[in-house]
C-alpha cells in the first residue's frame, strides 16, 4: 500500500473512530447537557460574588464554592417553596368562592360581553348551564379532566424533570466554582486551534450577551410583576401580593403573563365588576405586557449592541428551538453570528476605503 493511501485510511479510520466516540459520549451525556448549561450560565453572572467571597475565605476553593452553591441554592429553593404553600391555600380560597358564586346563579354577564360575535352568547348559555344544574359542571369538568389527563400527566411529569435538571445544575455549579477558570482555559486553548485568536472576542460576547439576557430576563419579570401586582390592588383582586408573585414568575417565559392577568380580568367580568374587569384587561394589555415586549429586548439590545430585532428573534427562536434554556442559548447564537460577521467585513473591507459618513 502506498504511503499516501496508508495516510488516508487511518484518517478516514481515525475520523470514524472519534465520530463513533462524539455519538456514544451524546448517548451518555445528551440529558446533562441542559443542567450543565444552566451551571455555567449561573456561574458566570454570579462569579464577581464568588471570587468575593474566596478572597474573604483566605482563597479556599471549595469551600467557598460549597458555600457559594449553599446560598445559590437557598436563593432558587426557598422563595419556589414559599410560593407553593401560598398558592395551594389561594387555591382553595378561590376553589370556595368560585362555588359560592356558582351556587348563588343564575348570573347575567355584561350586555357588551354577550353581544360578543361568535363566543357572547355561547359563554352566557355556558354560565346559565352550570349555575343552574351544578350535575352538569361535574360532568363537564370529568370530561375535561379526561381529555386533559394526558397532557396533565407530561405537565407533572415535565415538572418533576425540571426540578432534576435544577438539582443536578446546581450540583454541577459547585464544580464550576471551583474549576471554573482552569476549565475556561482548557476551553480557550483548544478553540484557539480551530480559530486563532479571534476566538477571545467570541468568547467576550458569549459572556456579555448571557449576562444582559439573564439580567434582562429577571429585571422585567420583577417589573412586570410588580406592575401586574399594582392592578390586582386597585382592582381589588384577592392576594394581589402573591398573584403579583406568581406573575413575576410566569413572566420569565416571553408573552407568558396575558395568562394570569387576563384570566383575572374576565373572571372580574364573569362576577359583574365590569369597570375593574375592562381596566384589569387594559392595564395588563398597555402597561405589564409592553414591559414584556419592549423593554426587555430593549435592555438586551443597548447592553450587547446587537439589533433591538434580532435580539427578539433570538429569544422567541430560541424558545421554539431548545426550550426554556434557549432564551439564553437564542440570544448568545445570534450575538456569536453577529461578531463573526462584524469580523469578516473588518477583515475583507479594502485597505484604503473610507468609512461612510455618519447620518
Amino acid at each position: 500500500m502506498l504511503p499516501e493511501q496508508d495516510t488516508l485510511t487511518r484518517r478516514v479510520i481515525l475520523t470514524l473512530l472519534l465520530g463513533a466516540l462524539f455519538i456514544l459520549g451524546y448517548l451518555v451525556l445528551g440529558w446533562f447537557i441542559a443542567p450543565a448549561v444552566w451551571a455555567a450560565i449561573l456561574a458566570y453572572v454570579t462569579w464577581p460574588a464568588y471570587t468575593r467571597l474566596r478572597r474573604l475565605m483566605r482563597g479556599y476553593a471549595m469551600a467557598s464554592a460549597l458555600v457559594m452553591t449553599l446560598l445559590l441554592t437557598t436563593a432558587f429553593v426557598l422563595p419556589l417553596l414559599w410560593l407553593i404553600t401560598l398558592m395551594q391555600h389561594e387555591f382553595v380560597i378561590a376553589y370556595q368562592a368560585a362555588s359560592t358564586y356558582m351556587a348563588d346563579g343564575p348570573h347575567r354577564l355584561p350586555e357588551f360581553v354577550v353581544g360578543l360575535p361568535w363566543i357572547g352568547e355561547r359563554l352566557q348559555d355556558f354560565l346559565d348551564q352550570i349555575t343552574t344544574d351544578p350535575a352538569a359542571l361535574r360532568a363537564q369538568l370529568t370530561s375535561w379532566a379526561r381529555q386533559w389527563q394526558g397532557e396533565l400527566g407530561n405537565l407533572v411529569g415535565g415538572a418533576g424533570r425540571n426540578a432534576i435538571k435544577l438539582g443536578f445544575a446546581l450540583l454541577t455549579v459547585l464544580f464550576v466554582y471551583r474549576d471554573g477558570e482552569s476549565l475556561l482555559d482548557q476551553v480557550r486553548r483548544v478553540l484557539r486551534r480551530f480559530l486563532g485568536t479571534r476566538v477571545d472576542s467570541y468568547i467576550v460576547a458569549i459572556g456579555n450577551t448571557t449576562t444582559a439576557v439573564l439580567y434582562g430576563l429577571v429585571l422585567t419579570a420583577l417589573a412586570q410583576g410588580l406592575l401586574a401586582g399594582l392592578g390586582y390592588w386597585v382592582t381589588g383582586v384577592r392576594a394581589p401580593v402573591l398573584l403579583g408573585a406568581f406573575t413575576a414568575l410566569v413572566a420569565l417565559m416571553p408573552f407568558g403573563t396575558p395568562f394570569v392577568w387576563g384570566s383575572l380580568g374576565v373572571w372580574l367580568l364573569f362576577q359583574g365588576n365590569t369597570l375593574a374587569g375592562i381596566g384589569l384587561l387594559l392595564w395588563g394589555t398597555l402597561v405589564v405586557s409592553s414591559v414584556d415586549n419592549l423593554i426587555r429586548p430593549l435592555v438586551i439590545s443597548s447592553a450587547t449592541q446587537i439589533p433591538f430585532l434580532l435580539v427578539m428573534f433570538g429569544v422567541i427562536g430560541g424558545l421554539a428551538a431548545f426550550g426554556l434554556i434557549g432564551m439564553f442559548i437564542g440570544p448568545v447564537i445570534v450575538a456569536v453570528l453577529l461578531a463573526v460577521w462584524r469580523e469578516w467585513l473588518e477583515d475583507k473591507a479594502p485597505a484604503g476605503a473610507s468609512a461612510p459618513p455618519e447620518a
